[in-house]
């Protein structure tokens, strides 16, 4: 069973390498969907895929990566996009 999340992540996650670190490991986990910057700061990260992948790529997030700095982290769920494979937006 699948299922798409969308996450807000807050807190020293620009200019970090959090958007690449993310994508690979979405990549990783065999997700699909995407990751930006957002104009106040945080990223957005929509990912779809199997629900044990997307329990470990949500508490990932919850780190990110090396020189990221995790405030918040909203996550909701929200309907499946059709994403084909992850990208960077």
């Amino acid at each position: 069973m699948t299922k798409t999340y969308q996450i807000v992540v807050k807190g020293k996650v620009q200019g970090v390498g959090f958007r690449q670190s993310t994508m690979f490991k979405a990549i990783a986990l065999g997700l699909t969907g995407f990751v930006k910057n957002q104009n106040d700061g945080s990223v957005l990260i929509v990912a779809t895929g199997e629900i044990k992948a997307l329990n470990e790529f949500k508490e990932w997030c919850k780190k990110g990566p090396r020189y990221a700095s995790v405030e918040d982290i909203i996550i909701e769920e929200t309907l499946d996009k059709g994403f084909l494979n992850f990208n960077i937006q």
